[in-house]
C-alpha cells in the first residue's frame, strides 16, 4: 500500500565492499496507469489543478482519509484531543473480533452478563441485556455496534478480558501498538472521563485497522437494525439509508462530546475492473444528530469529486532487474510486493512521476520481500509520497569462488 512516507532499509553485507549510493531513475507506469493519470488530469481547468477547495465543516473536528491508498487527504483540528463518546466501541469490537480470530471465543458461544450490567444507566444506550441471563457472542457484537449498547460493551469486557479493569489495559496497550500516540481510554462505552481522550487521527487509525483486519466482521457495520429481548433498535447510523455506499461506521454522543459519526464508504474506482476505493469520514462535536449526518456525507463527497485515486502498479509488478553481486543470480527482479495506489487532487496525475532510489550495489544474499529500495512520486520537486521496492525472489549467496571473483569485480567497480 502507498505510504505518505517510507524510511530506507539496509541490507546485509558480506566481505568488505565499498559504500553504497543510491541511484535514482525515472520508472515507467503500466500502460493502463499512463492512461488514467492522462484521463485524471485532462477535464480540468488549470485553477483546479492548483488547487483543491477546503469544505467547510460545522464540527469541531473533522479528518478525510483514504484506506486503499493509506493517505489523509484533509482535515481540521485532527490532532487536537477530543472526547470519543461511543466510537470508544469501536476499539471495544476490535478486540472482541481479535479474541475470535485467536479463537479466546467462538461467535455463538454463551455469555453470561455478571451485575456488572447493572452499572449502565436509564439514560444511556443499551440492548437491555440482563444478568446470569446467557447471550451469545454474535448478539453482544450486534447490540455494541447496531444499538451502540453500553451493557454489551461490558459484557464483553468481562467475556474478552476477565474484567472491566482488564480489558481497559488491553485497550490501551492495543492503542499503542497501533501507533494511536494521542489516545487514552478509562472504560470500554465512553463516558466521560478526564484521561479517555483521543483524536480523530488516531480515530483513522483504529477504524482502517478494524476494516482491514476483520473484514468478515466490519458487514456488521452496515446492519440498520437490531432485535434483542424483543426490542427492536435502529442503527443510529442514518446514511446507512441515505447513500448506498456507505457500509459504517459508528456514532457518538454525550453532552460534552457533541454529535460524532465516523462513516465509510466504499464507490468504484475508475479504469480498475471491479476496482474499489474506500474513504473514511471522522466528523467530531456537531450540535446534533442531523448536522453530524449532513457534514458526514459533505466530507465523504468532498473526498469522491475532488481527488483521483490511481493504481500505479499491479501486485508483484517488476520495476527493474539490477545486477547482483555474490549471488547464484547475475540480477534480481525488484518491484512492488503489494497493489499500489495514490490519491491526488483532480486535475494533478498527469504531472506525476515516480522515481526509482535504490542501492547501486545489491550484494547476496537477498531475500524475497527485503526492501532494497523507495520509489519517490514527484509532481515537479514536490515529493507527493514515496513507497518501498522490494526484492521478488531469494538470491542465495554464490559458492566461495562466485563470491571470490565479485570481490574483486566490486573491487574495479569501486575504483
Amino acid at each position: 500500500m502507498f505510504k505518505p512516507s517510507s524510511s530506507l532499509l539496509a541490507s546485509p553485507v558480506s566481505f568488505d565492499l565499498p559504500a553504497r549510493p543510491l541511484i535514482a531513475r525515472v520508472v515507467p507506469l503500466a500502460a493502463a496507469t499512463a492512461a488514467a493519470l492522462a484521463i485524471a488530469s485532462a477535464p480540468l481547468t488549470a485553477r483546479a489543478q492548483q488547487t483543491v477547495p477546503m469544505p467547510q465543516v460545522a464540527a469541531k473536528a473533522w479528518m478525510l482519509y483514504d484506506v486503499t491508498s493509506g493517505q489523509a487527504l484533509a482535515s481540521q483540528n485532527a490532532d487536537a484531543r477530543i472526547e470519543p463518546a461511543s466510537l470508544t466501541k469501536l476499539m471495544t469490537a476490535y478486540l472482541a473480533f481479535q479474541a475470535l480470530k485467536e479463537n479466546r471465543l467462538t461467535i455463538d458461544q454463551a455469555v453470561v452478563p455478571t451485575n456488572l450490567v447493572l452499572k449502565v444507566k436509564s439514560d444511556e444506550s443499551r440492548m437491555f441485556i440482563e444478568p446470569n441471563k446467557p447471550v451469545t457472542v454474535r448478539d453482544l457484537l450486534l447490540g455494541l455496534i447496531v444499538q451502540s449498547g453500553n451493557d454489551a460493551a461490558l459484557a464483553l469486557a468481562e467475556a474478552v478480558g476477565g474484567s472491566e479493569e482488564g480489558f481497559v489495559a488491553m485497550m490501551n496497550r492495543e492503542a499503542q501498538r497501533m501507533g494511536m500516540k494521542n489516545t487514552h481510554y478509562t472504560n470500554t462505552d465512553g463516558i466521560p472521563h478526564p484521561e479517555h481522550y483521543t483524536t480523530a487521527l488516531d480515530l483513522a487509525t483504529l477504524t482502517t485497522r478494524l476494516i482491514e483486519d476483520f473484514p468478515e466482521y466490519y458487514s456488521m457495520y452496515s446492519q440498520k437494525d437490531f432485535t434483542y429481548n424483543k426490542i427492536k433498535q435502529p442503527n443510529r447510523n442514518r446514511l446507512l439509508y441515505i447513500d448506498s455506499t456507505v457500509d459504517g461506521v459508528k456514532t457518538g454522543h454525550t453532552k460534552s462530546a457533541g454529535y460524532c459519526l465516523i462513516s465509510s464508504a466504499k464507490r468504484p474506482l475508475a479504469n480498475v475492473p471491479n476496482g474499489s476505493r474506500r474513504l473514511i469520514s471522522i466528523v467530531i462535536g456537531t450540535s446534533s444528530d442531523q448536522v453530524r449526518t449532513q457534514e458526514s456525507l459533505k466530507v465523504l463527497n468532498y473526498g469522491f469529486q475532488f481527488f483521483d485515486t490511481l493504481r500505479l502498479y499491479d501486485k508483484g509488478q517488476v520495476l527493474a532487474t539490477p545486477d547482483i553481486y555474490k549471488g547464484r543470480e547475475d540480477t534480481v527482479k525488484i518491484g512492488v510486493r503489494d497493489e499500489t495506489y495514490v490519491t491526488v487532487p483532480k486535475g494533478t496525475a498527469g504531472r506525476l512521476k515516480p522515481v526509482l532510489e535504490r542501492q547501486e550495489l545489491l550484494v547476496a544474499p537477498i531475500a524475497a520481500g527485503q526492501q532494497v529500495g523507495t520509489v519517490k512520486l514527484m509532481d515537479g520537486t514536490r515529493k507527493v509520497g514515496e513507497f518501498p521496492v522490494v526484492a521478488l525472489e531469494d538470491v542465495p549467496e554464490a559458492g566461495f569462488f562466485g563470491r571470490l571473483w565479485d570481490t574483486v569485480r566490486l573491487w574495479f567497480k569501486r575504483k
